[in-house]
Formats: C-alpha cells, sequence, structure tokens
C-alpha cells in the first residue's frame, strides 16, 4: 500500500483576487504528489485574523506533517531539496 504524502495549504481567494502565490503553491504540490489540504481565506478579515494568529505576514502558508514551510517560495526551496 503506498502512502500519499500529504500538505496543508492556507492561501487566500477574496470576490476581487485570488493570490497568484496560492496557486502557484497548490500546483507546486500537486506535481510533487502531494495530497492537498486546501483551507481558503475568503475574506480579508479571514486573511488579517490568520496571519495575526500564526504570526505571519503573508499568504499562502504551505505545512507538511505539520511543520511550517512557509510560502509559495520556500516551498519551491523545499521541494527542490528534498
Amino acid at each position: 500500500m503506498s502512502t500519499q504524502r500529504k500538505a496543508t495549504l492556507y492561501r487566500m481567494v477574496l470576490p476581487e483576487h485570488t493570490c497568484p502565490f496560492g496557486v502557484r503553491a497548490k500546483a507546486m504540490l500537486e506535481a510533487a504528489g502531494y495530497e492537498v489540504e486546501d483551507h481558503l481565506l475568503r475574506s480579508r478579515e479571514e486573511v488579517d485574523r490568520y496571519q495575526e494568529e500564526q504570526g505571519v505576514s503573508t499568504t499562502p502558508q504551505v505545512f507538511i506533517d505539520g511543520e511550517r514551510i512557509g510560502g509559495s517560495d520556500d516551498l519551491e526551496r523545499f521541494l527542490a531539496s528534498s
């Protein structure tokens, strides 16, 4: 039985704006064979609250095996080194 690698992604998808970095992060994860638990932050208030609770200044935020990888550039470096 193969075990699917899992990642958790928090990304901004507002009515007037979908964050291109979140779209990029999701595509990179899927291309690398990860099953993505995709959490959409659908309002500016939700984004602000998430950033404050997590102590981060940007979205998306990617977690693999419970470890924060960071944003899409961090994810790209992580995938290149693994």
